[in-house]
């Protein structure tokens, strides 16, 4: 008997309990995805400057001084404000920030909302994966993809950047989960990873040689064929489309409060993955409803 077949038996046998463990584990990955969503871009920051010193080849007594080692290990958690080290009673997800009152135990000062949101968003993701798909190897699977999506966004939101480390590995997870058809079949999960990614690089390019400029980046390219390759080509019409609606919402919505001005770029990325996370919950029913709206069944 395998281990999916005796954990699936386990949560048969003991549901609540499982389901218990479950939201626990999402509240701890979601404290794990915060230091990746801070700490990523940073490593990838110290790579390049260290990449372009070496290519250009600069003396060393006029380079940048090389960062102390820095990984999402290294150093320790401490506080922005104070620098103090941060205790590992004070790491419990969501129920320290919510003990602290969102404040540092030693100097007071504020902690950004944002980190129990993400953990608490990993936890809400886990639990509506669980409702979608049950005790299933699907939920794992999804719940994942869920949680990467967000990790994404914020990256995406925060730096204007969508890292290949996370997008290439997903891209291939989905191909590979998709040959035993865990969402699609393997040729729908092959196809939509190729149209994906090249319907936006076509968009692209004729975007560039119309007006000159660069409407998006190459990580939006690989963020769509990642989408394409877990849930098919039959996903990335309505993905898009929801993207497109999400973005122009939010887009005209800061316009129209000024916090943007109208040549200011905005990233992509985090509404390709609102859009994906729709699409993988209530896709099917968005679909049916325009079919019964439009009269086409």
């Amino acid at each position: 008997m395998s281990f999916t077949t005796n954990l699936l038996t386990l949560a048969e046998l003991f549901p609540t309990v499982i389901l218990a463990f479950w939201i626990a584990l999402a509240l701890c990955i979601g404290s794990f995805l915060n230091v990746v969503i801070y700490r990523l871009p940073i490593m990838l920051q110290n790579q390049w400057r260290t990449e372009c010193q070496s290519f250009l080849e600069i003396e060393p007594e006029l380079a940048q001084k090389s960062p102390e080692r820095f990984n999402l290990m290294v150093p320790r958690s401490r506080c922005s404000s104070c620098k103090s080290l941060i205790p590992a009673w004070c790491n419990i997800p969501l129920i320290s920030w919510l003990i602290l009152r969102g404040k540092c135990r030693t100097c007071k000062a504020a902690i950004s909302i944002r980190y129990p949101l993400v953990e608490l968003g990993c936890a809400i993701l886990a639990f509506a994966c669980y409702i979608h798909f049950g005790f299933s190897s699907q939920l794992i699977w999804a719940s994942l993809f869920c949680w990467l999506m967000l990790s994404l966004a914020l990256i995406d939101f925060d730096t204007m950047y969508l890292p290949d480390q996370i997008t290439l590995p997903l891209l291939w997870l989905g191909l590979l989960l998709n040959l035993d058809q865990q969402f699609v079949a393997l040729t729908d999960a092959v196809l939509g990873a190729a149209v994906g990614y090249m319907s936006l690089w076509c968009l692209f390019w004729v975007f560039k040689l119309l007006t000159g400029k660069e409407g998006m980046g190459y990580g939006d390219f690989k963020l769509f064929a990642v989408i394409g390759a877990w849930f098919g080509w039959q996903a990335l019409p309505l993905t898009i489309l929801l993207a497109s609606a999400v973005g122009a919402i939010v887009g005209i919505s800061l316009l129209l409060r000024k916090s943007i001005s109208g040549q200011q770029a905005i990233p992509f990325g985090p509404y390709l993955a609102i859009a994906a996370l729709i699409n993988l919950f209530w896709g099917g029913l968005i679909v049916d409803w325009y079919l019964s709206v439009s009269g086409l069944v």
